[in-house]
């Protein structure tokens, strides 16, 4: 077999003995080290053996002219509710992983506010179990803490590849608003070599603000907004950050939305302590006037905010301060969201079949170049999420690929998602780019908006200390 070339100190050079490779990708424009070249990829058992000019590629058993287009590593989305199980009516895991291949998406990490929660080993491995059969891309799982810290150890030994805490509600086995309690989990977690992901709006500040507009019988979008106010973020980032100084634990924000929590964590950042953020395309290109054409529809938590805190995060993005772009990929189903009062109605939007078009045309706008697009989307998820050999185009990485049209245009049509929930803010915009053929370890698995690969061809990620 090809893989036997592997053993040579250069992998990527084919000698006498050595068979065919699985499948060579010609013609392509490759996105490398940070430049464009012209050049192809061989593949062999799913990674990545060789990249080089055409002519200097290796026979293959399969030839697949990408026709001059953009190849990219695939995004790596690590902010995703893949729902199923009890909340299999709002997405499956069949549903909201053919939803990421459309989207150039081929590895997602998955959260735990399910039902049930996922927080011990027990419910994290029947989770996988279950998405094994089923996913088209690849999955890691991030947990919830359990109610006995002594489970974490049991947990990451299972293969989650994080942990979330959700500082606005209790979600998982411990009270978050006990930071004795919460302090010690980081410390689990450091001590396990994962990271912490943190949703933080403080609980009591939204707690208290609800009430208000709920006694003022206030029940639309911008009595929602009020009641999640930017000093709601801000006070939890804090809190997060005093907590995370003694523990060593690498925390990850998610989903920032206000330039007042981007204040919070420069602080952090610039004091050297192991802080990482994501932004949504949500909150980079909508603003909270985007609820008076979409209504509940484009409700989010976070909220959508102000011009002025869209302006904010583009800056800080601009200036290397942000990490991570990730969908916070939410999904909910129509009737959830049609509702009379915002407290009814359910936050999220779906994110997995619009991300890369939005950021492509940026890119077309001069807005945000494909180096940036590429360490937002692949390189910084895979290095904050340890997860090993994705991210990036190199000899003896898995083959996660996305080809890109950058000059294709159509409007979003959220009728059309792969995902169940059919929706979306984004509906009837114009955008420029798209992806045309997503590859998943080596296999061609989305071509040209058509699903051509087979449930259960995506992989579940575990961590490097899982016990395999």
């Amino acid at each position: 077999m090809y893989n036997e070339c592997l053993r040579d100190s250069q992998p990527y050079i084919l000698e006498g003995g050595c068979l065919q490779v699985d499948t060579v990708l010609n013609n392509a424009k490759i996105f490398i080290r940070g430049r464009i070249v012209e050049a192809g990829i061989a593949i062999d058992e799913g990674k990545i053996v060789k990249i080089a000019k055409d002519t200097n590629l290796p026979p293959a058993s399969t030839k697949i002219n990408l026709k001059g287009h953009i190849l990219l590593p695939g995004l790596i989305d690590p902010h995703v509710h893949l729902r199923d199980q009890q909340l299999a009516y709002k997405e499956t895991f069949l549903t909201g992983t053919a939803a990421a291949a459309v989207g150039g998406v081929t590895s997602v990490v998955d959260m735990p506010n399910n039902k049930p929660v996922t927080m011990d080993s027990f419910s994290l491995k029947e989770r996988m179990k279950l998405a094994e059969k089923q996913v088209l891309v690849n999955v890691a799982f991030n947990a919830a803490f359990p109610k006995r810290l002594e489970e974490i150890g049991e947990i990451v030994k299972a293969g989650a590849v994080g942990f979330k805490v959700y500082l606005s509600s209790r979600i998982g086995g411990i009270d978050v608003d006990d930071d004795e309690l919460l302090f010690a989990a980081f410390r689990e977690a450091a001590a396990k070599g994962v990271p912490v992901a943190v949703h933080a709006e403080d609980r009591g500040i939204v707690e208290e603000r609800r009430r208000e507009m709920e006694k003022a019988e206030r029940k639309d979008t911008d009595a929602y907004v009020r009641a999640h106010p930017p000093e709601a973020e801000a006070q939890s980032i804090h809190r997060v950050i005093q907590l995370a100084k003694n523990s060593g634990v690498q925390v990850h924000f998610c989903h920032l939305s206000s330039a007042l929590g981007l204040n919070a964590i420069l602080i952090a950042k610039k004091a050297g302590l192991p802080v990482t953020c994501e932004v949504t395309p949500h909150n980079l290109l909508l603003s909270s006037e985007q609820y008076e054409r979409s209504g509940f529809f484009a409700l989010t938590d976070p909220p959508l905010r102000t011009r002025e805190d869209v302006s904010a995060l583009w800056s800080a993005l601009k200036r290397g301060f942000i990490d991570v772009i990730a969908s916070d990929h939410a999904p909910h189903a129509s009737e959830e969201k049609n509702v009379d009062s915002v407290w009814e109605a359910k936050p999220g939007v779906p994110g997995l079949e619009t991300t890369l078009s939005l950021l492509l045309t940026q890119v077309n706008e001069g807005r945000l170049s494909l180096t940036e697009l590429v360490r937002l989307t692949a390189e910084e998820p895979a290095k904050i999420f340890h997860l090993s050999k994705r991210g990036v185009l190199e000899e003896g990485n898995w083959a996660d690929l996305v080809v890109v049209d950058l000059e294709q245009e159509y409007e979003i049509d959220s009728s059309c998602f792969l995902s169940k929930a059919k929706y979306s803010p984004f509906d009837g915009m114009r955008v420029r780019g798209t992806a045309v053929k997503t590859f998943v370890n080596g296999q061609l698995v989305m071509d040209e908006g058509e699903i051509v690969a087979k449930s259960g061809t995506g992989q579940i990620v575990l961590n490097g200390f899982a016990l395999i």
